[in-house]
């Protein structure tokens, strides 16, 4: 029974990772924006992975407000969260609650149930670059234990058209490309202090192609740009995704090599 258990294991899982080595769409961070993107992006049959280092879904939603267990969207976000299959309430003015278990398990169960995949526990370290022009195309991990024990262990490689940061506050990803790859012509301004009601606007406004096959979405935008922060109110970073999903597309329909790949049965 136990050499069953781990050949099923084995055998499984290393298949799924072979398989999802070459994808259209790799978004690092499984957080609001990205579990939105993923949705749309494989809903539209793109091959479409997400990396999360931790071994949950969500982001910064489960904590709530300073741990009360709500959060807010405007209502510019409502067709999203209907998307989702969201319960909300109305509170006042422009304002609506969510119930922040829920949202994360329906940006997670929507964006798997449209296609995408995730694999938790993955930490994105690096990225790839061809030259000729300079152009990202996939990138470097490990397994989060690996990292947080501090061993020298050389990571694996994911071949993507579009590597998506959706890292949050710091945009590590797209950091650790600027800083590596001066050619790409990336700069990091740094996240600003709070101010929801600009933030939320330009979060999406900024949202897009940072570097040819590299994007932003999501609280990410903030430090890429110089953007304020938010707080607790999600509906640009549901936003933010659409919004990058649409660009994604158009982007790589565009390309030369534009077709989907199908996932295998």
């Amino acid at each position: 029974m136990e050499l069953d258990i781990n050949r099923a294991i084995i055998l499984a899982g290393m298949k799924d990772m072979e398989e999802y080595s070459d994808v259209d769409v790799l978004i690092a961070g499984a957080g609001p924006s990205g579990l939105t993107s993923a949705k749309y992006l494989a809903e539209k049959g793109f091959k479409v992975l997400i990396y999360e280092r931790r071994l949950s879904f969500g982001g910064g939603i489960g904590g709530g407000g300073n741990m009360i267990p709500k959060i807010v969207v405007q209502e510019e976000a409502l067709p999203i969260v209907e998307d989702f299959k969201i319960r909300y309430q109305k509170f006042e003015k422009n304002l609506f609650t969510i119930d922040p278990a829920e949202l994360i398990a329906k940006l997670s169960a929507g964006a798997l149930d449209a296609g995408a995949k995730i694999m938790l526990g993955v930490n994105v370290d690096d990225v790839i670059v061809r030259d000729n022009p300079p152009r990202v195309v996939g990138a470097l991990w490990h397994w989060t234990a690996i990292q947080l024990s501090g061993l020298h262990v050389d990571p694996l490689y994911t071949q993507c058209k579009a590597l998506v940061d959706a890292t949050g506050h710091d945009a590590e990803l797209i950091a650790i490309a600027g800083r590596k790859n001066p050619e790409l012509g990336i700069e990091i301004a740094g996240e600003r202090s709070n101010w929801t009601e600009v933030s939320e606007r330009v979060v999406v406004e900024h949202t897009g192609r940072v570097a040819p096959g590299l994007y932003v979405t999501g609280i990410a935008v903030c430090a890429v740009y110089g953007l304020p922060r938010m707080g607790p109110i999600f509906g640009g970073m549901l936003l933010s995704g659409k919004k990058l999903a649409e660009i994604i597309e158009e982007d790589l329909k565009s390309a030369p090599s534009g077709k989907k790949r199908k996932k295998k049965s």
